[in-house]
């Protein structure tokens, strides 16, 4: 049992050492002896449990991905409105690339592998998410019924990615609270019923926080509030 805790733990360190490197140089810039330094693991234990770096690779891009899709359907599961659960879906992919070596990582692979079918999958499931929630905020009469929960799902998921890509280039991300607030200012009053100021801004300000079980731990299975 011991045994097998420390080859989870070591498959793990492999993986958070790979993506720090992967973050850092990109796929082809991460040599296997870079990932190794950095992990603190030994060539041995790599190939014990990865085949190759492409292999690595992937399963870092799938960490992201199920890291990522299981908050965001536990903000769709969260009780709170449509259009708040939006802007907390942003926000909460935002912390997570600011928090989160793996989401970085996984993000940047996706792109540089961009044009095959596996690495788009995160952005078609973000996407589809964000098409049930709009369709929901219709249903409710929360979001216009003028608008295609098709083409603003893409579209919100599309202009979150600019938006984090820009802050990364101009500030590295310092300002990506600020920025993911600027897109909303301007795309909330095109899409809600509401022109009520006050309540487009409580909308603005709505976060979600993963509760926190018995022993302090944030729970990412359970679902959170604005």
């Amino acid at each position: 049992m011991a045994r097998q805790a420390r080859a989870v733990a070591t498959r793990q360190q492999i993986i958070t050492g790979a993506a720090r490197m992967f973050e850092q140089s990109g796929f082809e810039g991460a040599s296997l002896g870079d990932i190794v330094d950095g992990s603190g693991t030994t060539k041995g234990a790599l190939y014990f449990h990865f085949r190759s770096k492409d292999e690595l690779a992937r399963v870092v891009i799938e960490e992201q991905h199920r890291t990522s899709i299981e908050s965001v359907r536990s903000v769709a599961e969260s009780g709170a409105s449509a259009l708040r659960q939006l802007v907390m879906v942003c926000h909460e992919m935002a912390r997570q690339i600011l928090d989160d070596p793996v989401v970085r990582a996984g993000m940047r692979l996706t792109l540089e592998f961009s044009g095959s079918s596996e690495p788009a999958q995160p952005y078609v499931e973000w996407i589809a998410t964000a098409q049930a929630i709009v369709e929901h905020g219709i249903e409710q009469g929360e979001i216009a019924d003028t608008v295609d929960p098709a083409t603003l799902a893409r579209f919100v998921i599309g202009s979150f990615t600019g938006v984090q890509l820009v802050s990364q280039v101009l500030t590295l991300r310092a300002d990506i609270e600020q920025r993911i607030d600027d897109m909303w200012e301007y795309l909330l009053p095109a899409i809600a019923t509401t022109d009520d100021a006050a309540e487009l801004a409580a909308i603005r300000a709505a976060r979600w926080k993963a509760p926190v079980d018995a022993t302090g731990a944030a729970d990412d299975t359970s679902t959170g509030d604005a």
